[in-house]
């Protein structure tokens, strides 16, 4: 929960990315999280992905319509059990429609580039991120799709620092941000493929009213570009 005496404003940290504090009220994020404790539980269960060094992130992750693993996408979960991944649900297809208004759509109803419009956004994968206390998430780049389509990133539960960097190196510059619980953050355009990560959560610091007690919940929808 935030402590300021002053609403937090949105900001634009780099040209296309755009972070809308409080975008998604309490009652819809306790309806994502009822959905989510579904999700982990199977058709594929959520476990902690493993890098190509025989690392276990320590992030735990659950995927809708393709399945990820570092660094490729599947229809089934070929690292744990073998199972066909649930589809992505039409209304979270919708809320990412909603998140791409809410993040690009200028005050007289345009857009300035086509692949910012709600209507050429079907995202047909999500990634369930579930950060325990002292989870974290290196700087990397979100490119094992074959679009360039934006990312939408919808925070619930404990804030997070979140570092959003630039699409040459995972070094500076980048800029850190807090995320808390009901934040969206979209990065498309030239910031599609930018670095970032998640150094750290702050833990205790969710909003019991959004469903979550403990831990950080990060949803983010992308399209792959990807057939079959």
């Amino acid at each position: 929960m935030s402590n300021s005496l002053f609403p937090r404003e949105r900001t634009e940290p780099a040209v296309g990315a755009v972070h809308v504090p409080g975008w998604l009220p309490a009652q819809r994020q306790r309806e994502i999280v009822d959905a989510c404790r579904q999700w982990a539980v199977g058709p594929v269960p959520m476990r902690s992905a493993v890098l190509p060094g025989g690392h276990p992130m320590s992030v735990q992750t659950v995927c809708l319509g393709w399945h990820w693993q570092p660094y490729k996408y599947t229809r089934t979960a070929d690292d744990v059990g073998g199972g066909r991944v649930a589809d992505v649900p039409e209304w979270l297809v919708e809320l990412g429609r909603d998140a791409l208004r809410a993040a690009y759509r200028r005050p007289d109803g345009s857009y300035e580039r086509d692949d910012y419009r709600p209507e050429n956004y079907t995202p047909d994968t999500a990634l369930i991120n579930y950060y325990a206390e002292g989870a974290h998430m290196g700087m990397h780049q979100d490119k094992d799709e074959k679009s360039s389509a934006p990312v939408v990133s919808i925070s619930i539960g404990d804030t997070c620092v979140f570092r959003f960097g630039n699409p040459e190196t995972r070094n500076r510059p980048y800029t850190d941000l807090e995320l808390e619980g009901g934040d969206l953050f979209v990065f498309g355009g030239p910031s599609r493929f930018a670095y970032h990560g998640v150094p750290r959560t702050h833990a205790g610091t969710a909003d019991p009213a959004g469903g979550l007690a403990t831990g950080r919940i990060n949803i983010t929808l992308r399209m792959t570009g990807l057939s079959g």
